[in-house]
């Protein structure tokens, strides 16, 4: 572990050299040295309306540049909302299920001062399970008397009046 940060710190110290040295030839390569001795007060004077000419140019640029950053960014931000607005406001995070019973829900809904007790069970009625088997008792038998039984009109009038029986009782 130390050795890779030995190694991290190494690579660091030399990256933050080349950029120093990359620093210093664009100045010198951008920035001619400037030769003040020797001159008189009027060229001394010339060079400097110069260089403020330079500056307010330089300036210019960079309010210019600091400009358009800023319209980029406030595009960039107008445009999120947009893609928010176009997925459907806002992500809805997953919801869990809760049990509340129904005292909780009325107090919650009504406020605490309200003293309504709901027992909802109390008001459902007891329903007692019939054997559906011991109801209708399966006939097994031939299926062909069944099926000649059943032929022609007679036997889809039996079929109806069977049907309609169970549940007349």
């Amino acid at each position: 572990m130390s050795l890779m940060l030995a190694k991290a710190k190494e690579c660091w110290e030399q990256e933050h050299e080349e950029r120093e040295a990359e620093k210093v030839r664009y100045l010198a390569e951008r920035i001619p040295t400037l030769q003040t001795r020797g001159l008189s007060l009027s060229a001394l004077q010339d060079l400097c309306r110069e260089l403020h000419a330079k500056v307010e140019v330089v300036d210019e640029e960079r309010y210019d540049i600091e400009a358009k950053c800023l319209h980029n960014t406030r595009e960039i931000k107008d445009l999120k909302l947009k893609v928010l607005d176009l997925r459907g406001k806002f992500k809805r995070p997953p919801l869990r299920r809760v049990r509340v019973s129904a005292d909780a829900m009325l107090r919650a809904l009504l406020g605490s001062k309200h003293k309504v007790s709901m027992d909802l069970r109390a008001n459902l009625k007891s329903v007692k399970k019939e054997d559906t088997e011991k109801e209708r008792p399966v006939e097994v038998g031939d299926w062909r008397k069944n099926v000649e039984a059943m032929s022609g009109m007679e036997g889809r009038k039996k079929m109806f009046d069977a049907a309609k029986s169970p549940t007349s009782q």
